[in-house]
């Protein structure tokens, strides 16, 4: 927390002043009780008299702690960050906002929040403090919870390192913590999926600050089953599971310049799939290797691993990535084509092509541009 360079203490004084006007409230009670034996004693006119008497003597008392509570201290450009922590005391939080300068009245914060019952429901997290302020505006905040929000955001195609970096740096979680919930069996079977990678699906996020890592991974993954959800379909093109779609999306995202052409991306490698011809998907490749930051070269189809669509058939283990909710549904929803081929033009589009000949021909062309 920012601290002000002359922390205020609550003057001695003002606890007198709240003690006279606890003293009066209490003796009106006191008095209307023995009024309501009186009022056979006493005229109406008495009676508002005295009701008037009562009011002048205690209006410049409520109306000087009207003024406190009202009162806004002004921070300029200076932000204090509060941070109300679990178990936190309210006498602690109050003392802070004063001694930071967000306001200059504790007493003007403690009692009021007994009253309205903040001091006992407050919800942890970082409250951000700017601008002008009063004890009402901050008990306010308070009360409504307005803890500081995150904004995350995940593009689509991003693999779970990447992503892991993003949570890092927005989050300050450690990266290799985030990374290593893929594996985190337990975890897992909670989420009810096979494995984070794919299933963290890419959107903007508002996360509190302060929001644990396990609780960020849940609520993305709440989000890809939603997602899904809305698209999925009884009958899937080669009656894939969820698991495989997720897989074939990831891919179709990774190819993907346009668009318009996931569909056609994806009837090539659902036709491939169907003939049992290998994928000979570049992107499985990449992420196989770890990812990589040079080109793709012509031994890197040689290296073995489970990701190497070059030389194991079907579909790699897991995602490759998170695929946007287009890519899932262009899974789902195929062109219907007799292409098995394509290759990149160089503009962020695609040769699509039938036979190994016209791929051929198709290569030669665009290296000929």
């Amino acid at each position: 927390m920012n601290v002000h360079d002359r922390q205020r203490k609550t003057g001695f004084w003002e606890y007198i002043v709240y003690g006279l006007v606890t003293i009066g409230l209490t003796l009106i009670g006191i008095l209307l009780l023995v009024l309501k034996f009186m009022l056979g004693l006493f005229s109406k006119k008495g009676l508002l008299t005295l009701g008037l008497v009562v009011i002048v003597a205690l209006a410049p008392a409520a109306i000087y702690l009207n003024w406190q509570y009202n009162h806004q201290v002004d921070l300029g450009e200076r932000t204090v960050t509060l941070i109300v922590e679990p178990g936190d005391s309210f006498g602690r939080i109050a003392g802070e906002l004063v001694g930071t300068g967000v306001v200059d009245s504790k007493v003007m914060l403690k009692y009021p929040a007994r009253w309205n019952g903040i001091d006992r429901k407050l919800t942890p997290g970082r409250y951000d403090f700017t601008g002008k302020n009063s004890c009402a505006s901050v008990l306010g905040k308070l009360a409504r919870a307005e803890v500081v929000k995150i904004k995350v955001t995940i593009p689509e195609g991003t693999t779970i390192w990447k992503m892991a970096g993003i949570l890092a740096e927005r989050m300050t979680f450690d990266s290799a913590f985030i990374v290593g919930l893929n594996h985190d069996t337990a975890l897992l079977a909670e989420l009810n999926v096979p494995c984070l990678e794919g299933f963290l699906f890419p959107e903007t996020y508002y996360f509190p600050w302060g929001t644990g890592a396990t609780d960020i991974i849940s609520e993305m993954v709440q989000m890809s089953t939603a997602q899904i959800d809305s698209v999925w379909m009884e009958n899937t093109p080669l009656d894939l599971d969820r698991f495989d779609i997720v897989k074939l999306a990831s891919i179709i995202e990774a190819e993907s310049g346009l668009n318009s052409e996931r569909g056609r991306i994806a009837s090539v490698y659902l036709n491939r799939l169907s003939r049992k011809m290998k994928l000979d998907a570049d992107p499985t490749i990449i992420y196989g290797l770890g990812g990589l930051d040079r080109p793709l070269m012509k031994r890197d189809l040689r290296k073995d691993t489970p990701y190497n669509t070059y030389l194991h058939r079907g579909l790699p283990p897991t995602p490759i990535n998170s695929p946007g909710l287009a890519s899932i549904e262009a899974a789902l929803n195929p062109e219907q084509t007799d292409f098995l081929f394509f290759v990149a033009d160089n503009t962020g589009g695609h040769y699509f092509s039938r036979t190994n000949a016209e791929h051929n021909r198709a290569i030669r062309r665009i290296r000929s541009k």
